[in-house]
């Protein structure tokens, strides 16, 4: 049975020898081979990884596909983050970059993360044309051709590493005299944020700082109930800061000095406040439509520009290279700044977390604390239902209707950027997306107070559930 091969938000990903067979990666790789060759020459391509199970073997088909296809590739041979591969496809000015990771997921799975010339994750008219070009090699039936890959490398660490330490102020974390706590979760960040920090003179420990091909026998998720060794080590050494990157570095976590998980929400919302008072960027901010509104509000008290995007960085990253915007967000850990690169980044987001903590000199909650008396509340959380086939096919249909009130909340807004967006009359929201994969919906929500929380909650899951 033939695999129809899709890249969606962050690229095709799939389980390991189920449908991310060698077979499937060369169909992969041929249809994005096929895009490049209609770029301008020199056709250059880089070939990375994460440290996932069988990563080596799979970027060496890769690279035999890519030169069957006439396109040269540069193979960077140990496990690289995202963003420093995006990095390079910039500096190296190559046709963009093939990368195998699966983020976040779970061992089991992998993935081809495509990212075009300007660094940035392929938008839907790239991915389009190559979903295009993998059909018809399926409908043709024809082998992929396949060559000699030849033996150009790169070194992707050193010119990141050099950008990271131009971006943030590392001596100012040095001179504060905080302690950090860096858990790579076994993945490619490993080497990148704790060397760039114990060479500027920061003291800095690490938990998970070795390769695990199964990631400790969960997905390598830098979230609140996986950071418990993390939280250990800040105690042991008194650290005032704990963070963290996922398989592939480009998703954060932040642990604060009294052992609470601060939600990406708010780094992104404290960042994007941090960066206007110490760089005087005023130029823009960006957020998906599921991430919080406290954004919306420091915009509105900085009187900055906001950019709401749909879901998916790529859409951050193209006003991250028109210079429109000193920060982007989304809700699910990725962030970026201005001058850097259009791709999440979570080791700079760890960076710039112990940058505004030495700074500021004070904890991650006690500067929350003090935003929220300046632009008032917010709550966000996010829940996911699955649904029966049908229930999902009902549910996709009451999505097409903009309904005048939640459970008996007025709603005073209704936005349609990325999925559904009811705004309340009294500033709380609910959103909902479908996935393109599964039968569930995703309900983003966000009170203005706590004990609002559970009662919003309870009216997202009626919507749903009463379709």
């Amino acid at each position: 049975m033939t695999t129809a091969i899709r890249f969606g938000t962050s690229g095709w990903r799939a389980i390991v020898a189920d449908e991310f067979t060698v077979a499937n990666i060369r169909l992969a790789v041929a249809g994005i081979a096929a895009y490049v060759k209609t770029l301008p020459e020199p056709h250059r391509v880089l070939v990375g990884r994460d440290p996932r199970f069988l990563g080596e073997s799979f970027v060496n088909q890769a690279a035999r596909v890519l030169a069957g296809a006439g396109v040269t590739p540069i193979v960077i041979p140990e496990a690289a983050p995202t963003p420093a591969i995006a990095y390079a496809v910039r500096t190296l000015k190559t046709c963009g970059a093939i990368n195998f990771t699966a983020s976040h997921n779970p061992p089991e799975y992998n993935g081809i993360k495509y990212s075009t010339p300007d660094g940035a994750p392929a938008l839907p008219e790239v991915t389009s044309q190559i979903e295009a070009a993998i059909a018809a090699l399926q409908a043709s039936g024809a082998a992929v051709p396949q060559a000699d890959p030849g033996t150009e490398t790169a070194d992707v660490k050193s010119a990141f590493l050099k950008r990271l330490a131009e971006l943030v102020d590392l001596k100012a974390i040095a001179k504060s005299g905080i302690k950090v706590v860096y858990d790579p979760f076994w993945g490619a960040g490993r080497g990148y944020t704790s060397d760039l920090l114990r060479e500027a003179g920061v003291t800095v420990e690490t938990v998970h700082d070795y390769r695990d091909v199964l990631f400790g026998g969960h997905a390598p998720e830098p979230d609140d109930h996986l950071l418990a060794d993390a939280r250990k080590k800040m105690k042991e050494i008194g650290a005032v800061l704990g963070i963290a990157t996922d398989g592939d570095a480009d998703r954060f976590g932040v642990v604060d000095a009294d052992g609470t998980f601060l939600q990406p929400n708010y780094l992104i919302a404290l960042l994007f406040d941090y960066l206007v008072e110490t760089r005087d960027w005023k130029n823009g901010v960006a957020k998906s439509v599921a991430t919080t509104n406290l954004v919306n509000a420091l915009a509105d008290y900085h009187k900055v520009p906001l950019y709401e995007t749909p879901v998916g960085f790529k859409y951050i990253g193209e006003l991250i290279i028109e210079d429109k915007i000193a920060i982007g967000g989304e809700e699910s850990a990725g962030l970026t700044i201005r001058g850097h690169v259009p791709e999440k980044d979570g080791v700079i987001a760890g960076l710039l977390a112990a940058e505004m903590v030495a700074t500021r000199g004070k904890s991650l909650g006690m500067q929350l604390k003090e935003m929220f008396g300046k632009v008032g509340s917010y709550y966000p959380v996010r829940e996911n239902f699955r649904l029966t086939p049908e229930g999902k096919a009902r549910f996709t249909e009451k999505l097409k209707t903009d309904p005048a009130e939640l459970s008996g909340r007025k709603v005073t807004s209704v936005v349609r950027t990325d999925g559904l967006k009811l705004i309340l009359d009294d500033g709380s929201w609910v959103c909902y997306r479908l996935s393109g994969t599964e039968p569930v919906v995703r309900a983003y929500a966000e009170a203005r107070s706590e004990q609002d929380m559970e009662a919003l909650k309870a009216a997202a899951e009626r919507f749903v559930l009463t379709s």
